[in-house]
């Protein structure tokens, strides 16, 4: 529990979880608010067609703001500290206060969870009134069930990153990918096109825990419908073991790497 509550207090310390809070939380309001604007023109017109995907727009691209939360997590652990500080880095203070690298992770990650659940909790109290506003009686019944696979997809996306960031040691390349997937392009929907396989790709299959309408579901970073592959429950079944997998590689390449220095 110590050393749980030590990530927490560590990473409410770091300058940029401030960005990540910020686009956690205002990011799924302001896309939900352009949506509803669009669709409030199309019901006017009589030309809706995805009504009930409005609001779960806006926590498809939230999402970035816990991507930047589990980078930030283990990026800052290999920044190196000013001279004033020693010029070392804080993974050499962590590893020498918590005795047990597994440890270490599990409160690290632990921590990344709590946040990343309270962040999509807010965003989903700032996408609901936002979408409420603008429709009013046309605005979606907003199911449990897809907003409990949102905080689903927001969590183990976080993970997913904190995971990528511990393999590379650095917070540039997973940082970029996956902004990138989650709002420009879809490398997941893209390969999609070519071989099924990309079907069970972490993000393609977490998406389906929320963002689906009957036998379809659209994507928020490409704005196009698909068919559905996956239930929601066994999408996040796929997204979770992506999870497993890449914490325990992490985790052993952090133990041999860390044990060996």
């Amino acid at each position: 529990m110590r050393a749980f509550n030590a990530e927490l207090s560590k990473l409410f310390s770091l300058p940029g979880i401030w960005l990540a809070f910020l686009i956690g939380v205002f990011a799924p309001a302001v896309v939900a608010a352009l949506d509803s604007l669009a669709q409030k023109e199309e019901i006017i017109a009589g030309v809706s067609t995805r009504l009930s995907e409005v609001g779960y727009i806006g926590l498809g691209f939230g999402v970035q703001g816990v991507i930047i939360l589990g980078v930030l997590a283990v990026s800052s652990e290999y920044l190196t500290e000013s001279s004033e500080s020693g010029g070392g880095q804080q993974i050499t203070t962590s590893l020498t206060v918590v005795k047990s690298r597994f440890h270490f992770l599990l409160a690290k990650a632990g921590a990344v969870t709590v946040i990343s659940i309270l962040l999509c909790i807010v965003a989903m109290m700032t996408i609901v009134p936002t979408t409420h506003l603008i429709l009013g009686e046309y605005a979606p019944a907003f199911e449990w069930t897809r907003l409990i696979g949102a905080v689903c997809y927001w969590t183990f996306t976080a993970l997913l990153a904190l995971g990528m960031t511990l393999l590379t040691k650095n917070g540039i390349i997973p940082l970029a990918v996956l902004m990138i997937n989650s709002s420009v392009v879809s490398f997941s929907v893209l390969l999609s096109k070519i071989t099924k396989l990309a079907f069970y790709l972490p993000d393609r299959a977490g998406l389906e825990m929320f963002m689906f309408t009957s036998d379809k579901f659209h994507t928020p970073s490409t704005g196009s419908f698909f068919d559905r592959f996956h239930t929601p429950f066994t999408g996040g079944l796929v997204m979770f073991a992506w999870v497993v997998v890449i914490f325990i590689v992490a985790a052993i390449v952090f133990h041999r790497r860390d044990a060996a220095s």
